[in-house]
């Protein structure tokens, strides 16, 4: 539930809008002592295909901050990693699978606001003093088998006072709308939390929704659409 975040994060928002019913957007978060661990995770398909990656990934993270007490991004992304491959590839032994999922998953310090972000495919944005800095995401999703497992990169970031993060899927960047039904573009999505990243974490929610909502106009929203907004 949203009011989970609202305890641990005292400032922040998520916009949450699944394309059906069920979504292949998820996000997560736990709590341990001063760290706060939050992803938001873009799994594939949507709807009710989507919705089952989203519990393999949602038991996954569990498993790895709960039982295994990880408490590194990098490692995280790696246990999670083996974990769905293991999962996907019990049942399809010698065929491809295609199914992953694509994450930003973060671990903040409430008390020294330093801030740790590892990705796959998913980057992260941070606006401090109406400037945008985007940690970048590794080229390969969880899930994704490859003959030579590569690790996950960590980065760590100091945050002031005031500063904002962002963390979400791709379903606003590939939006079709405008006058010429364009997709909406990482770019759009940069200019517009420059925009509005000094606001009050609920006035920007409303501002993105605005704008995505009148992008959109009378077109089918294409994919789930998550993003999850922070200030320090």
């Amino acid at each position: 539930p949203q009011e989970v975040f609202k305890k641990y994060l005292k400032d922040t928002f998520i916009i949450y809008m699944p394309k059906d019913i069920v979504s292949g957007d998820f996000y997560w978060t736990e709590k341990r002592g001063d760290l706060v661990i939050l992803t938001v995770a873009d799994c594939t398909g949507h709807g009710v295909p989507g919705a089952f990656m989203s519990i393999i990934g949602h038991n996954g993270l569990n498993q790895a901050v709960n039982e295994h007490r990880l408490l590194k991004p990098s490692v995280i992304l790696n246990y999670l990693n083996m974990s769905v491959n293991e999962t996907l590839h019990k049942a399809t032994e010698g065929a491809t699978v295609r199914d992953g999922m694509d994450m930003a998953l973060c671990i903040f310090n409430t008390k020294t606001l330093e801030l740790e972000y590892s990705g796959a495919h998913n980057p992260l944005f941070i606006i401090s003093k109406g400037e945008l800095t985007e940690l970048k995401a590794d080229r390969m999703s969880i899930g994704q088998y490859m003959e030579e497992q590569k690790s996950f990169t960590n980065h760590t970031y100091q945050l002031q006072p005031g500063d904002s993060f962002y963390l979400f899927s791709d379903g606003i960047v590939d939006q079709f709308g405008g006058e010429k039904g364009k997709k909406f573009m990482k770019n759009q999505l940069r200019e517009l939390l420059k925009t509005v990243g000094h606001l009050p974490m609920e006035e920007q929610k409303d501002k993105i929704l605005t704008r995505f909502k009148t992008w959109q106009g009378e077109l089918e929203q294409v994919d789930d659409m998550c993003i999850i907004g922070v200030k320090a």
